[in-house]
């Protein structure tokens, strides 16, 4: 697989895709060219059964999408399913054969934490790992499919908690909130998630097909959901108040690897539309 922004090992039926994509990985167009890519490769490949993401920078896993590239990174995922929107790519990656596991240290936050909601699991380290779904921030709704899963997975207050507050959120607050399968020491993260994607493999792949069938059916919403929420975001973040906040954010330094060391108070000196 030749990708600049992943670099990808395989042991057996597992392959592990570390992100790499400086400054800080956000999701733009060569990040999602490389996702899809890999996606396809590993799908084409009937000996691969589990796929493993995790980041080589410690600070940032996925912060978010990159906001002047939305069209292009857009016009990426479309390569693999046919559509224009992130929500859709990672809802594909819900329904692949493949078992996907997302190995979280460091910031996870709009599209980043609606990219390890779209995998089958995501296990996080303690001391490093946050999570946010920070889009009302701008006064838009998250447009990858952020909202369709935080509901099914925490209810509808903490949901509304989480995504209102435009907060950072802790490995562990996280877990308890169901947000994340379970929050470890960093120093167990790799040999579980490791040993865990091996336990997995192992089983006929069959099976993994059958199950996420089922559980599927019952908790991912339906495609038409996802598509509504990145249509909404798409059409929101082009509005005028949208834009003056990202622009205002950007002043103070968004996107920015400092900056987004704590975004979370950053997006709490934006000034009202």
């Amino acid at each position: 697989m030749d990708m600049k922004t992943l670099t990808v090992q395989r042991e057996g039926a597992v392959l592990f895709a570390t992100i790499m994509a400086p400054p800080m990985n956000l999701l733009g167009p060569e990040l999602v060219r490389d996702l899809v890519s890999f996606v396809s490769e590993a799908e084409a490949d009937e000996a691969i059964r589990v796929i493993v993401f995790k980041s080589a920078d410690p600070d940032f896993f996925i912060p978010h999408v990159d906001v002047g590239q939305i069209k292009a990174y857009r016009d990426e995922a479309a390569k693999l399913t046919g559509e224009a929107s992130i929500a859709v790519l990672f809802r594909y990656l819900s329904e692949s054969r493949l078992v996907s596991i997302a190995q979280v240290e460091g910031r996870v936050r709009g599209a980043g934490s609606e990219f390890v909601m779209g995998c089958d699991m995501c296990f996080a380290a303690t001391e490093t790992a946050i999570f946010a779904q920070m889009e009302a921030a701008f006064g838009v709704v998250p447009g990858g499919g952020g909202a369709q899963h935080l509901v099914r997975l925490m209810g509808r207050s903490r949901a509304l908690e989480v995504m209102l507050s435009a907060d950072d959120y802790s490995a562990e607050l996280a877990e308890r909130y169901g947000w994340i399968n379970r929050a470890l020491p960093a120093a167990a993260l790799d040999d579980f998630v490791r040993s865990l994607a091996h336990r997995i493999a192992q089983f006929p792949g069959s099976g993994h097909v059958a199950v996420k069938r089922r559980v599927n059916a019952i908790a991912l919403a339906p495609i038409e959901d996802f598509r509504r929420d990145s249509d909404l975001f798409g059409e929101g973040v082009r509005e005028p108040g949208v834009q003056k906040r990202i622009q205002d954010a950007i002043k103070r330094g968004f996107q920015t690897r400092d900056a987004e060391m704590d975004l979370a108070r950053l997006l709490g000196q934006l000034t009202n539309d």
